[in-house]
């Protein structure tokens, strides 16, 4: 039972503070011995605006029921996104099935570059300011998880600066071991089996 539910059950009422929106509804067929059977398949994402967003995919046997499961499918995978300054922390790139998706942080008020479902993605997610390319197949499903897989991929702004530290603090130690070496080598006589 999920909390929207149970507060539903007592008399309470919760403000909806996801936008809901249906990017895709496709007829499917499914043969059978009597002849074809038809359903619905819908394609909904679900974000809070503040970087929760959620994708989800269900089938129904009309357009309500399907969006219906499709949304519930969707709030059940939410997943937090990190927003550096309005827009991504460095560039992302994923890639499911056919689909590869390259997603850019841009600079204030370039606004979201990206078309159709990338752009649905960022918009719903909290995402202002953006570039996005998309290769290869241009499958509606396919498209949405690849973007939604690059930008689980970031790593968020204060977890990156600490990992450029230490790999600073590393290649500081690598360079040195490396100029330690270099001056055993120069002090090494050269032979034949040196060389």
């Amino acid at each position: 039972m999920s909390a929207y539910t149970s507060n539903k059950a007592i008399g309470l009422t919760e403000e909806r503070t996801f936008d809901e929106r249906v990017i895709y509804v496709n007829r499917v067929a499914r043969v059978v011995k009597g002849g074809r059977r038809f359903r619905f398949q819908a394609l909904v994402l679900v974000g809070d605006h503040k970087g929760q967003v959620g994708v989800g995919v269900s089938k129904g046997a009309d357009v309500s029921a399907a969006v219906t499961k499709a949304t519930g499918v969707a709030k059940k995978h939410l997943t937090k996104l990190p927003i550096y300054k309005g827009t991504l922390a460095h560039e992302v790139e994923a890639k499911v099935g056919g689909a590869h998706i390259l997603i850019l942080p841009a600079a204030p008020g370039t606004g979201l570059i990206a078309g159709g479902i990338v752009r649905t993605i960022l918009e719903v997610s909290g995402f202002e300011n953006a570039l996005s390319k998309s290769f290869g197949s241009s499958n509606r499903i396919n498209t949405a998880y690849a973007t939604l897989a690059a930008l689980q991929s970031m790593v968020s702004a204060d977890k990156w600066v600490t990992r450029v530290k230490q790999s600073a603090s590393q290649s500081t130690v690598d360079s040195h071991q490396l100029s330690v070496k270099r001056k055993i080598k120069d002090h090494t006589p050269k032979g034949k089996n040196n060389e």
